[in-house]
């Protein structure tokens, strides 16, 4: 059974197939069909809806409202939580501010991806005080409109999120508070409708039981890779086991050793502390697929459903991440770089699962750069990723270890590159020999995103990008790093 909040309205659920979205379950079982499906696979953004839930220590809780494609996220992630679609926005028949922006601003035309922006519109004004435009074009980043060109929906953004309008979510926040609070999980809870089943376990150990008795079962973080099996290839889940609701698993921290990221931390959750820590993974994260994605994606999925493209696992390596691995009750630690065998292939055991992720602190004489060369600069695939952690100290490279995305099977570093860089001159010289070593250490594929010889090119002009940032004061071109 799992519990949650329609806006207002509790709901329970035992028998629900559990491969059911919640785009699904809003239009064909709660009949709210204001809700939009467009793609299937979280890039449109007309399926955008907000989850708001409890957050902060007890006396000083607040609601956070998050935007997710609810086309990719299954109804298991509501437990717990309150769903608020485009439908509960207007009150006592008056539209809420941000639908009235779309109106006095024409940011509406034909109108199917309206309801999603409206959504994503509303999340921005609940989170920020006065919202600028940088913020307003991430919020939108992940909703595509054929109609408008945008400027008047950006003009609808200004006019609602530029100060906090308080609406009717305002005036009930502390009766929702206290009604999630009532149904907040307690035990392990379990949606079956007979043929299949998710569970969704709230602790580490728990977590760790059911995974060593079903290896079989399907690890569900997020879901924004694991949907699209059921959205896009029409395959069914037998069974599930939900990690979004342990705990220990969605905390992240600075410690004196490093950053300690649970696995199934929203990457929303993980960028302050990587941003602070290392600026260009901030960068890069901004450009992480779209807001949706990064409030519902976990640092723990991208690394654990091992794409040779994944954003994250290139600069992970370079910083020399290490993963703890738990399976029931024996943990172990292993360098992310080791982590990958073969195309979609691990190191990970049977019934074993990432824990957390740890992330050595950044020192001193060190230099880190990362890039990602895309079709479009945001919301998009890569078709190379670059990462260059150096050590330079008085013109001599020390240390260099460097990785790509996109040029291989698997994430990897290029370690003839590092060997022609480690203790020689800092110089053009020796990075015009460290990019020949490149074509030693890849041997890149063609394929919809990319030619090999374009991979190959680009993965060179990167090294030479990193190279003039780091030897031309005042020089950073690092956001322009697309195609």
């Amino acid at each position: 059974m799992i519990q949650f909040l329609l806006n207002q309205a509790l709901r329970t659920e035992t028998a629900l197939d559990p491969n059911t979205t919640v785009l699904e379950f809003l239009r064909e079982q709660a009949g709210k069909r204001g809700t939009k499906e467009g793609c299937a696979s979280g890039d449109c953004g007309a399926c955008t809806v907000v989850v708001a839930e409890r957050e902060g220590a007890p006396g000083q809780e607040r609601l956070r409202y998050r935007t997710l494609n609810s086309c990719l996220t299954f109804v298991s992630a509501l437990h717990g939580k309150q769903l608020i679609t485009v439908e509960d926005l207007k009150h006592q028949g008056q539209l809420h501010s941000v639908q009235q922006a779309m109106v006095d601003c024409h940011g509406s035309q034909c109108g199917f991806c309206t309801p999603g922006f409206v959504m994503s519109l509303f999340a921005l004004q609940k989170n920020s005080q006065r919202a600028d435009r940088a913020q307003a074009h991430e919020a939108l980043a992940g909703n595509l409109c054929r109609c408008t060109g945008y400027r008047p929906i950006l003009a609808a953004a200004k006019q609602s999120c530029s100060q906090h309008v308080p609406d009717q979510f305002d005036a009930a926040e502390a009766q929702t508070l206290a009604r999630l609070q009532a149904i907040a999980p307690q035990t392990t809870a379990e949606l079956n409708d007979g043929h299949k089943r998710c569970l969704v376990p709230l602790t580490v150990e728990a977590l760790a039981s059911l995974y060593e008795a079903n290896p079989d079962a399907r690890l569900l973080a997020g879901g924004t890779d694991l949907a699209l099996e059921v959205t896009q290839f029409h395959r069914e889940l037998p069974l599930t086991i939900a990690v979004g609701h342990v705990a220990e698993m969605k905390q992240v921290e600075r410690r004196d050793d490093g950053l300690e990221l649970g696995a199934a931390a929203p990457l929303s959750d993980c960028y302050a502390l990587l941003a602070e820590e290392y600026p260009d993974f901030g960068a890069l994260l901004h450009r992480f697929a779209s807001l949706q994605i990064r409030n519902q994606g976990t640092l723990g999925g991208n690394i654990g459903n091992a794409s040779p493209i994944g954003d994250s696992p290139p600069l992970l390596i370079a910083l020399g991440a290490e993963l703890v691995l738990r399976q029931g009750i024996r943990r172990r630690t292993l360098a992310l770089e080791d982590y990958f065998i073969d195309y979609k292939i691990t190191a990970r055991e049977q019934g074993e699962f990432i824990e957390r992720i740890r992330v050595p602190l950044a020192s001193a004489d060190q230099q880190f750069r990362a890039y990602k060369v895309s079709k479009r600069l945001d919301d998009d695939i890569s078709a190379v990723c670059a990462a260059f952690n150096l050590t330079i100290i008085d013109g001599m490279v020390r240390q260099a270890r460097i990785a790509y995305g996109g040029m291989a099977a698997i994430p990897k570093r290029a370690q003839r590159c590092e060997a022609v860089l480690t203790d020689a001159e800092w110089s053009a010289e020796a990075i015009e020999l460290a990019c020949t070593a490149l074509t030693e250490d890849f041997t890149p594929l063609t394929d919809f995103r990319a030619s090999r010889e374009y991979r190959l090119l680009v993965a060179q002009n990167l090294l030479r990008k990193c190279f003039h940032e780091l030897t031309t004061p005042g020089l950073d071109t690092r956001v322009t790093a697309y195609v």
